[in-house]
């Protein structure tokens, strides 16, 4: 039962309650949620030294590649040659999301189902290609899938096709926030009775010798490249920079009276979504952590929940100097001594940064902690910056988590706050 004393109804934007009934995942460390999961949960890094793009005169080669993915396994030949490697992750966690909710679309309520996927780059790595091939070999080599494989919506698109979602079908693009945002406002669709179902998430592939030549010359990558999957260590007063991944989350998202209609398993409920903005830098947190506070207590209060209702945070942790300073400073600013009292982990420890898929990962991660009890670990994290918070360093801990926010904070001043609760647990309140 949440331990508040709010009444029910009284959160801020008043609406259906919106339920998870299927997630999907393609990660770093396993191509399945269940994969992520037990990998996750066990500590493994999914970081090594990068295979599929030329690192020659990087100082920083390696990241969490997605490794072992065969796309043919869920997309046709077609398919394959018109998407980039993001979308077919998307399209593959959309595929698992899909298959766990149990959920067949038919005319009807295909007009009553919404997609919405992030991404905070989208198909750069397609787009390369496309412009190597052009300089290369000349205008009638350039495929003509080019225009469509290079587009933001592309993943979105796909995965209405295929389901035969025919309501709202769109991309969403707020940098490292980007998969939180979407799961966010997909359940602002539902709770407001746009749709009663949506397919939501983010998905990233951005690796290119232009995007980690840039990081690079912006100092914003480790460069433990003695040690790779050493080096994404949040928390730790001997971080170096944040880790460049891939990857895809993707949820589904219904009202409740929808996924108890047709007799769904519910997961978790999404409770509470707060998104603000910095206007501050176009790289740098805000100094006082102002637009991640906001977001923290927009939130709390669009789920009617206390800060001391809270049972764990995954944290935005980027293993980046700035930005875990300023989100420790932040959590303490809005939990006061219950900070003291939780678990915090990141688990961009063990996946690297997946960017725009990294909120929608971590919540399906914050979802599996309110299921199962338990806290995977923030590995790495030997010289914590904090000797008062639990980190939880290096193993997995057993905790009751009826709710959990996951922050996401990226490039830009953009913040999303998500609060993922048990289902049970919000019936009782």
């Amino acid at each position: 039962m949440s331990k508040g004393n709010h009444a029910p109804g009284t959160r801020t934007g008043e609406g259906r309650r919106v339920v998870v009934t299927g997630w999907g995942a393609v990660t770093p460390v396993g191509l399945s949620v269940d994969e992520t999961w037990a990998a996750l949960t066990a500590g493994k890094s999914g970081i090594a030294p990068l295979t599929g793009v030329d690192t020659t005169g990087l100082p920083t080669d390696f990241g969490g590649e997605v490794r072992g993915f065969d796309p043919s396994r869920h997309l046709g030949p077609r398919q394959i040659r018109r998407t980039d490697a993001y979308a077919q992750y998307a399209f593959a966690a959309a595929a698992e999301a899909m298959r766990q909710a149990r959920l067949e679309l038919d005319e009807a309520t295909g007009e009553r189902t919404g997609v919405l996927i992030g991404s905070g780059y989208g198909p750069v790595s397609s787009v390369a290609k496309h412009l190597n091939t052009l300089e290369q070999h000349g205008i009638r080599k350039v495929s003509p899938f080019a225009q469509i494989t290079g587009a933001m919506d592309s993943a979105a698109c796909e995965i209405s096709f295929a389901f035969g979602a025919t309501g709202p079908t769109r991309a969403l693009s707020t940098a490292c926030a980007s998969g939180a945002d979407a799961i966010g406002e997909a359940a602002r669709w539902i709770r407001h009775g746009v749709v009663d179902v949506a397919i939501t998430g983010g998905a990233e592939h951005i690796f290119t010798r232009l995007e980690l030549a840039t990081s690079c010359n912006a100092h914003a990558l480790s460069t433990r490249t003695d040690a790779p999957a050493e080096a994404s260590r949040p928390f730790d007063s001997d971080r170096d920079g944040f880790v460049m991944s891939a990857g895809a989350g993707v949820l589904v998202l219904e009202s409740e009276e929808h996924a108890l209609a047709r007799g769904a398993t519910i997961l978790a409920e999404v409770a509470g979504y707060g998104a603000t903005s910095d206007a501050h830098h176009w790289t740098a947190p805000h100094p006082e952590g102002r637009g991640a506070r906001t977001a923290m207590t927009a939130a709390l209060a669009d789920a009617a929940l206390e800060p001391t209702d809270v049972d764990y945070i995954n944290a935005h942790g980027t293993s980046t100097q700035a930005n875990d300073r300023s989100e420790i400073e932040s959590i303490r600013a809005v939990f006061g001594d219950h900070a003291e009292r939780i678990p915090i982990s990141s688990t961009k420890s063990m996946t690297g940064h997946m960017i725009g898929a990294a909120g929608a990962v971590e919540a399906i991660v914050a979802g599996l902690a309110v299921r199962n009890s338990l806290v995977p670990p923030t590995i790495n994290c030997h010289h914590p910056i904090a000797d008062d918070l639990n980190f939880v360093p290096h193993e997995a801990q057993e905790h009751r988590v009826d709710v959990a926010m996951s922050n996401s904070f990226g490039f830009g001043g953009h913040n999303a706050v998500l609060i993922l609760r048990s289902w049970e647990a919000g019936r009782e309140h």
